[in-house]
């Protein structure tokens, strides 16, 4: 939690030092710190009241802050030519991801197996899209600070 804080105070305090290509970026990272820190703080007095994993907190943090992250992609790779469109389907694999992981985790445990398969897939698409596919290939192009973001 603190570290998550720590992180979210530092990209807060630190926006007017960067470049005003990457200032919406930079507020982005902070709200996904922000909100996880928010969300691990709850994970902990829940864990801590009930002695069972918090779950629902967990999937609840991750529906808020894996799409943000796909935005900031999105913003990262702006600046090489990336489009919109790029953006919502990394925010769509990333709810199907989401939302069929804690179906499967959750809701209909004896089809765990049916629907992990397709949050996998979805994964795996996110995954291919950022390490193999147009991402990377638009982050090698622009080089420099894009492509340093981009690894990070």
């Amino acid at each position: 939690c603190m570290a998550m804080m720590a992180a979210s105070a530092f990209f807060f305090l630190s926006m007017n030092n960067f470049d005003r290509k990457w200032k919406t970026s930079i507020l982005v990272s902070g709200l996904i710190t922000f909100i996880a820190a928010v969300h691990y703080w709850y994970m902990r007095d829940y864990w801590a009241s009930n002695a069972e994993s918090p779950t629902f907190f967990r999937y609840v943090d991750w529906i808020l802050t894996v799409p943000l992250m796909c935005v900031e992609f999105y913003l990262i790779l702006k600046v090489a030519g990336a489009k919109k469109s790029m953006m919502w389907r990394l925010i769509f694999l990333s709810v199907i991801m989401l939302v069929t992981g804690y179906f499967g985790e959750s809701v209909y445990r004896d089809q765990a197996w049916f629907w992990g398969l397709i949050s996998g897939l979805a994964y795996f698409a996110i995954a291919y899209d950022i390490w193999l596919g147009k991402a990377k290939k638009l982050a090698e192009e622009a080089g420099g600070s894009v492509l340093k973001a981009h690894k990070a």
